[in-house]
């Protein structure tokens, strides 16, 4: 408790408040009515702020160990490597979310109203857009891969593959006392079954293609949204539950996308999320 109301009262708005009431008090006259009345308030406001949850995460954000930078900057240099590597399209759509987001962070601060720290209040809103906007960034990288992946696959080869192989078994007559029958028909049973898995990876690339693209339009229709509803119910939690609830539901799709296995010279998986929001890196276009 003593280290909240030490930070509150170490605050360099708050040295200067009081430290002017008290000369005001000095120079006044009346010193021994006006310097009651300077630390009366100073003990208000010790009371509201040391105790505020807002300003006590924002004291053990600042006393935690600092974020390794070797890991923070990995972080910075993946997502800048992912956004190069995204289509003109895709590049121009991440950017579009990602004004959003900045323009939500804004109105996030503001609904917040002066009588709270900023920098808690921006430390702990834009974690959670940062998060939404790594998992975008991600999606859209993972939609290329996946993207690609069909348009490599030569589907119509795999079906006719798998219609020779099977007429091919229909109309094979194995003898016992011929080995390189009983050969063909185990070669031609792996064919048919490679040729199957190869099928089947295709339509889930291809469901999973959808589930992506309603992911992602759903992300961008609710980032509209979330500026609504910070307006409508001026309640700057009720903006942060739902960039959670967000981020969550987003965190299950991802997880189905791995599902994919799909080749990549990226390893996307990170302890620390970018500071896509909260550093100065700039997305080269």
């Amino acid at each position: 408790m003593m280290r909240y109301l030490k930070a509150a009262f170490l605050n360099r708005w708050n040295l200067l408040l009081f430290s002017g009431g008290m000369a005001a008090a000095a120079i006044s006259g009346r010193f021994d009515i006006v310097a009651p009345l300077v630390t009366a308030a100073e003990l208000a406001y010790l009371g509201f702020i040391g105790t505020h949850p807002t300003f006590r995460r924002y004291v053990d954000i600042q006393a935690a160990p600092p974020r390794d930078q070797a890991d923070k900057a990995r972080a910075e240099t993946l997502s800048r490597q992912l956004y190069q590597q995204l289509t003109r399209e895709d590049r121009q759509r991440f950017d579009e979310v990602r004004e959003r987001c900045e323009e939500l962070q804004q109105l996030a601060l503001r609904i917040q109203g002066p009588g709270v720290n900023s920098g808690a209040s921006r430390g702990e809103g834009t974690e959670g857009l940062d998060r939404l906007l790594w998992m975008f960034l991600k999606l859209l990288h993972t939609r290329r891969s996946v993207s690609t992946f069909l348009r490599q696959t030569d589907v119509r080869g795999i079906e006719h593959d798998i219609q020779v192989a099977e007429r091919n078994l229909k109309t094979l007559q194995v003898h016992a006392d011929d080995p390189s029958l009983e050969r063909k028909r185990r070669l031609l049973e792996e064919t048919l079954q490679t040729s199957k898995t190869r099928l089947e990876n295709y339509n889930r690339a291809q469901a999973n293609l959808e589930v992506m693209d309603l992911e992602l339009h759903r992300l961008e229709n609710t980032i509209h949204s979330l500026g609504e509803l910070a307006v409508t119910r001026n309640e700057p939690t009720a903006l942060s539950d739902k960039i959670d609830l967000m981020a969550e539901s987003m965190l299950q799709t991802e997880r189905a996308m791995g599902e994919l296995r799909l080749p990549t010279s990226l390893d996307l998986e990170l302890e620390t999320v970018p500071q896509i929001l909260r550093s100065p890196v700039i997305f080269e276009k």
